[in-house]
């Protein structure tokens, strides 16, 4: 009971002390730390009441039930898209879906979110376009993943070509930062926005006299397209994720056993 009282002491300070002249949104580092930290601390609840269910032959829980059903959703998506070899990603996926979703969610009862800071968003974008490089480089060794961004081989005498290549495609490998995290940051941004200016407009509705009025919040009305969103975003950059994987870890072999198989099927 302490530990909760202590919580929403830190969650009204932090909002209190990063707020600005409007008093709607807090940018602080102060109250990114303290909603960061919510959070991870609901991630890991999450992951801890959904593990109390699992025993070596089944799922005791209906919470670990429902989990069950997104594990095998993003290892589907890794699959799809990347080939067999996605499932080697799937807790790394599934990791950051589950970050950006409740941090999503967070949105809903409280003034503030990570993902509404542009920051937040830049660190989980560099991490993911990060560890693209890496297996790209895994996959196919350092000179190779760098060699790829120059495109086919043309000949000797169309190297300025694919020297101009390799530059564009340098700078469309660091503008997915700006493309994972800015699409986040504008969804997510532009519904508290949304649901502000929404509430303002209702915040007069009706006149009580003496001075005195009785807001109707409207915002409200945008709750369930604000939850929408939430599920919405964090599949977005799940699915990117994947693309940018399976773009640098292409394996024909992965679909030539589908093609093996497909005889076999029909």
């Amino acid at each position: 009971m302490l530990d909760a009282l202590n919580v929403s002491r830190m969650l009204i300070a932090a909002t209190e002390t990063s707020g600005g002249k409007g008093g709607h949104h807090f940018y602080s580092f102060e109250g990114l730390m303290v909603y960061t930290g919510l959070t991870l601390a609901i991630v890991i609840g999450v992951l801890s009441l959904a593990r109390n269910g699992i025993t070596p032959r089944y799922f005791t829980n209906w919470f670990t039930q429902r989990l069950e059903q997104l594990y095998l959703f993003i290892e589907n998506l890794c699959v799809g898209i990347v080939g067999s070899h996605g499932r080697h990603y799937v807790p790394l996926v599934c990791s950051i879906w589950l970050i950006i979703f409740f941090a999503n969610l967070v949105g809903l009862f409280f003034p503030y979110t990570p993902s509404m800071d542009l920051s937040f968003n830049l660190a989980l974008a560099f991490i993911a376009v990060g560890y693209v490089q890496w297996e790209g480089m895994r996959a196919n060794g350092v000179g190779g993943h760098f060699i790829h961004f120059s495109g086919p081989k043309l000949g000797v005498a169309l190297i300025p070509i694919s020297i101009m290549i390799f530059m564009i495609e340098i700078i469309s490998e660091v503008m997915k930062n700006v493309s994972l995290s800015v699409r986040l940051y504008g969804n997510i941004f532009g519904g508290h926005e949304a649901t502000d200016a929404m509430n303002a407009l209702g915040a007069k509705m009706i006149s009580l006299g003496n001075g005195q009025y009785l807001g109707v919040p409207f915002g409200a009305f945008l709750l369930p397209i604000k939850l929408l969103t939430c599920l919405v975003q964090a599949l977005v950059f799940c699915l990117l994720f994947c693309v940018y994987l399976s773009l640098v870890t292409h394996h024909d072999e992965d679909h030539g056993s589908d093609g093996d198989h497909a005889p076999a099927h029909a």
